[in-house]
């Protein structure tokens, strides 16, 4: 069976990725979303799995997870049952982290990079409508919005500042074998 492919969704935060890769890999059940763990209270935005600094970092040791990271304070890691998906052909989407792409292609150098991002503008209306930061961490987020990516990082953009169902349309054909 042919490998299946393994994509990066990354961006700023409030760039509207969980909504877009929802909607996206709704209309496409060949398509994975790899659900992630992180050190963070459950949420419904998103398919991940909540746990304590001290179960991330015995599942990290135990080796658990074929990717893992930091990031605003929190641990994410994606287990490799997830990634283990493309040995049987499936194509598998993870909601990642701009910083973390470096490792991440040192792991999986055949990875695929798809950017999401948004104006400030619109960044901050969905950064203060998801409520679950501060002023002062929007403003940090917002701060970090604007980026370049890790050096030799190659990727496709999207800008999602429209509706959230043409911009999942866009990214269902970013993440197409011929695009991606």
């Amino acid at each position: 069976m042919t490998k299946g492919r393994l994509i990066a969704i990354v961006g700023p935060s409030g760039a509207g990725k969980d909504t877009l890769l929802r909607l996206a890999l709704a209309a496409d059940p060949r398509l994975h979303w790899a659900r992630r763990t992180i050190t963070r209270p459950p949420a419904s935005s998103e398919p991940f799995e909540s746990v304590t600094e001290a179960e991330f970092l015995h599942r990290q040791e135990a080796g658990d997870f074929a990717l893992h990271w930091g990031a605003h304070g929190l641990r994410y890691g994606i287990a490799q049952a997830e990634i283990a998906r493309t040995e049987t052909g499936q194509t598998v989407v993870f909601n990642g982290s701009r910083r973390a792409l470096p490792q991440c292609l040192a792991a999986f150098p055949q990875m695929s990079v798809v950017v999401v991002s948004a104006p400030p503008a619109v960044l901050a209306e969905r950064l203060i409508a998801r409520g679950r930061e501060s002023a002062e961490d929007i403003t940090a987020r917002l701060e970090r919005a604007t980026f370049e990516l890790p050096k030799g990082v190659v990727a496709q953009w999207l800008m999602n500042d429209t509706t959230p169902e043409d911009g999942a349309r866009r990214l269902a054909r970013l993440l197409q074998p011929e695009s991606v």
